[in-house]
């Protein structure tokens, strides 16, 4: 494996999960979990971010989605914290702005070794395809808290799968610019990330 590429699993009684991530991929994806909408979410999220991404998750998505679009959000987090290591020489913060026809997402993201989440985003209806709306923010706040970073995301418009492919579009973006190396210093006054 490559110096930024791992490999973890998750298992719990609601999800069994499998992640391997490569920051300086292709923008490759294999993702299976269970819930269309989310994969294509997530096949975004990989392309835009030129991560390569296999993720598969079986969970109980019998009861409903929530459980699979949190583990799937720890898990990564986990995944991009262990690939980023010590983060000596990463850029730190990134920023993107995408629109998609009428939508418009901007967030902005620091990898500072503090979890913090803004999520500045409504929906207008309960369900995109096979995910509740109300999990794209729980997703996002659970793969923040989990790779300890800070994410600061707004978006709007008119139809929700936009606005929602805006957000991870966007996300993956600015993600990509703060995991690149471009130096070889710790960008922080503290001495640690």
């Amino acid at each position: 494996m490559n110096e930024r590429e791992v490999k973890l699993n998750r298992k719990t009684k609601e999800t069994d999960i499998e992640i391997k991530l490569d920051i300086d991929g292709k923008g490759e994806a294999n993702i299976d979990t269970g819930l269309k909408f989310f994969d294509h979410m997530l096949n975004s999220f990989s392309r835009h971010g030129f991560f390569d991404l296999d993720i598969t998750c079986k969970g109980d998505i019998e009861v409903d989605d929530h459980h699979t679009i949190e583990d799937v959000g720890i898990l990564l987090g986990e995944c991009f914290k262990k690939a980023l290591d010590d983060k000596v020489g990463i850029e730190r913060m990134g920023y993107s702005i995408v629109p998609m026809d009428e939508a418009l997402a901007t967030t902005a993201v620091d990898i500072s070794g503090r979890n913090y989440t803004v999520f500045d985003a409504k929906f207008q209806y309960q369900y995109i395809g096979d995910v509740n709306s109300q999990n794209v923010k729980h997703f996002i706040e659970s793969f923040a808290n989990s790779a300890l970073i800070n994410i600061n995301i707004k978006a709007e418009g008119e139809n929700d799968h936009h606005i929602c492919e805006a957000i991870f579009k966007s996300l993956a973006r600015a993600m990509n610019d703060a995991t690149k190396i471009t130096h070889d210093q710790l960008l922080t006054t503290k001495g640690k990330l």
